[in-house]
């Protein structure tokens, strides 16, 4: 399974983070404990990969408390109470923790692969430390979880003014994301990561937004077919962030991951791909040439406003953007 794959990939840097720990007393192993978000919990594929690490852990003096999390939220509030060691979320949920790695799921910031890789790049960087810490906090880890967009299941809502009045499943603990629901005049559902797909297969809502890697596991063709689609624009790039407290590692802890997580993108991206490529090629639906300009500049007007309000650090949305220049220096945005 791609996940599968995938998360084995993230978690073995997270792996190397916890053996590089200091030893324990003489005698007795070191205890550091992770909390794992997977929307199937224990018995999900996230953690499923964790505990593959817990023998191998132990054999290094490590013992490794895992606990699974269905619900992310929890498992944020858990880790921000101490908890926990390490925790593993999403980019969006991560922002409570650094600003700066929490905007990098922006709207719109990150348009595809190439942006990815460049500031996967700059941050892997020793220089970039000082970015990821927030007082206690470190971002020891960010992974690519793929391009995020719009499932619906009914393909003739394919423009923004088709959107007006339909129910898309939102995350509401997002500021960013339901400010661009409403923007677009959509009717916004609460949802989480862990109930959006239940929501949209059962018909509940119109739309909802993910990546690609998604599909399968979350079951989301049930809710596209027979009539629907996936509008293939990046809305956001989705990516998952394992964050430390920095007193109970080692100081170099975080750099070391950053190192090894790097070395691993290649794989990550091969995951993607696939994924990508297993949706029907008759399910994605591709937006004109002038539509993806005018949505471009749409998601620029309200990140722009997201930074203003304080939501997104305008230091990560400004790296963004002298990425997006680097790789198209042809963009309307680049000229100002």
């Amino acid at each position: 399974m791609k996940i599968r794959n995938l998360t084995r990939a993230l978690f073995g840097a997270l792996t190397l983070l916890v053996l590089s720990s200091a030893s324990g007393a003489a005698g007795q192993p070191l205890e550091r404990s992770f909390c794992v978000f997977d929307p199937v919990g224990a018995n999900g594929p996230l953690f499923a990969i964790t505990k593959t690490f817990r023998p191998v852990a132990l054999k290094e003096g490590i013992k490794l408390d895992l606990r699974a999390y269905t619900d992310e939220k929890v498992a944020a509030e858990d880790f921000k109470a101490g908890q926990c060691d390490a925790v593993l979320l999403t980019g969006t949920r991560a922002r409570e923790f650094n600003k700066f790695t929490g905007s990098l799921e922006a709207m719109g910031a990150i348009p595809g692969e190439k942006e990815m890789r460049l500031l996967f790049n700059t941050l892997s960087q020793p220089k970039a430390r000082p970015f990821l810490i927030n007082g206690d906090y470190e971002v020891a880890g960010v992974f690519p979880g793929g391009a995020v967009y719009l499932f619906t299941r009914d393909r003739s809502i394919d423009t923004v003014a088709e959107l007006q009045g339909k129910k898309m499943a939102t995350l509401d603990y997002d500021i960013a994301s339901v400010r661009m629901v409403r923007h677009v005049g959509a009717s916004v559902v609460g949802a989480n990561s862990a109930n959006f797909a239940g929501k949209f297969n059962n018909g509940s809502v119109d739309l909802a937004y993910a990546p690609a890697v998604a599909y399968s596991p979350l079951e989301l063709y049930k809710g596209v077919e027979p009539d629907g689609g996936v509008f293939k624009y990046a809305l956001a790039y989705m990516n998952f962030q394992v964050i430390l407290h920095r007193s109970r590692f080692p100081d170099e802890a975080g750099q070391m991951v950053r190192d090894e997580s790097i070395k691993r993108l290649n794989q990550a991206y091969d995951i993607i791909a696939q994924a990508e490529a297993e949706i029907p090629g008759d399910v994605w639906m591709h937006p004109p040439a002038a539509d993806v300009r005018n949505y471009d500049q749409m998601l620029r007007e309200v990140r722009l406003s997201l930074v203003k309000d304080g939501v997104y650090d305008p230091r990560a949305i400004k790296l963004m953007k002298a990425i997006r220049c680097r790789v198209d220096g042809a963009r309307a945005e680049c000229s100002s």
